[in-house]
């Protein structure tokens, strides 16, 4: 997989240790140090993905994000430091579409990296299959290992936008706005009932879930085995 990268921090050592990785990745790669800057590179010449900084000089890289999910759906990985959970899922909130923490190992951030790609190229797709679990969503039909597995409309429609964003991280205020609307913003406990209802229905150990993973602190995400 091969394409254009837009870096965005202002450590000089950290954009000249992801440029000489991801260029060894078969990547080309523009970087920027600033709010603006990423802005303007962003509007001038889109890359096919971004791996963004939280903390700039002229801004958070969460107004960075907001700004462009207001015209380019973009693949945003954002870079974090221990500790910023708030900042994380307000990144995530904002339209990013991953994180990885500082200090970070760039396997980790080049799996992240093409599982934001192969998104970005599979949007279209009807069906998700992730191991034995099959989700057909024009059909709505639902499968484990063949076995046809009835859910409830709610069911679904949470188990359809993790499938459609299979191996995206997402918070439980979006799925939440996804799924029940935006009445529902601060009512967590109807996700953590709902994860916990497809769990019984779609993984073969629900205390060990292989399908819907949890990410402590942040939200939910349908696991993608090509990052495994």
């Amino acid at each position: 997989m091969s394409g254009r990268i837009l870096v965005v921090d202002d450590e000089p050592q950290i954009l000249r240790a992801l440029r000489a990785s991801l260029r060894g990745a078969g990547y080309e790669v523009d970087t920027a140090e600033t709010a603006e800057g990423a802005l303007t590179a962003l509007a001038v010449n889109p890359p096919d993905a971004v791996i963004l900084d939280l903390v700039l000089p002229d801004g958070r890289g969460t107004d960075v994000c907001r700004e462009l999910r207001t015209w380019s759906r973009v693949p945003v990985i954002v870079l974090s430091v221990v500790g910023d959970e708030d900042e994380k899922v307000a990144a995530l909130d904002a339209g990013a579409d991953d994180y990885v923490t500082k200090p970070f190992g760039i396997d980790e951030l080049l799996a992240r990296l093409r599982a934001a790609l192969r998104r970005g190229e599979g949007a279209g797709e009807s069906v998700v299959e992730v191991g034995e679990l099959r989700v057909d969503l024009e059909k709505r039909a639902v499968s484990v290992a063949g076995r046809p597995v009835q859910l409830t409309p709610h069911e679904f429609g949470l188990l359809r936008v993790l499938a459609r964003n299979r191996g995206k991280l997402l918070t439980h205020a979006m799925l939440l706005r996804e799924v029940w609307g935006r009445g529902y913003d601060g009512e967590s406990h109807y996700l953590h009932v709902y994860v916990s209802q497809l769990r019984r229905k779609l993984e073969p150990d629900p205390a060990r879930p292989r399908y819907i993973l949890t990410e402590p602190g942040a939200g939910y995400r349908l696991h993608d085995a090509e990052r495994s």
